[in-house]
């Protein structure tokens, strides 16, 4: 092995296939604005209920809320905010809520948003359900 390889193997931090890192802001450096900045969409308040509810996941899983090019968009708002955290695992990015840094960081933030989130999907459903009868 060459030392790049083992410079790659051993690094403490998420790379792609290219050797592109993908940057995690540490607990310390998340701000309360780019989190609420973050939580502000009304899709990524969906995508951060649903790794809470099914924890970690593949990009693929939540292609009914939007296009793909548009998720993307909407993965790294999430995780340059330090909400999510990505993993490369061979050709799938696997998303993780970071439930306790956002704790750490905010106590009683992200509770208080799954259950707005939570209320929003239920009154989304109420009024497709009226709209179909």
């Amino acid at each position: 092995m060459s030392p790049i390889t083992l410079e790659l193997i051993f690094a403490p931090r998420y790379a792609d296939a290219m050797g592109k890192v993908i940057f995690h802001p540490t607990t310390e450096q998340i701000e309360l604005t780019a989190v609420l900045e973050a939580l502000s969409d009304p899709i990524r308040r969906d995508i951060v209920l649903g790794l809470f509810e099914d924890g970690e996941q593949n990009c693929s899983a939540f292609t009914g809320l939007s296009a793909k090019t548009n998720l993307t968009y909407h993965y790294v708002r999430l995780r340059e905010a330090g909400l999510t955290r990505t993993r490369i695992a061979g050709a799938q990015r696997l998303i993780t809520l970071r439930i306790d840094d956002i704790e750490a960081r905010f106590p009683g933030l992200l509770p208080a948003v799954l259950a707005g989130a939570r209320a929003e999907r239920q009154l989304k459903a109420l009024t497709i359900e009226r709209d179909v009868l």
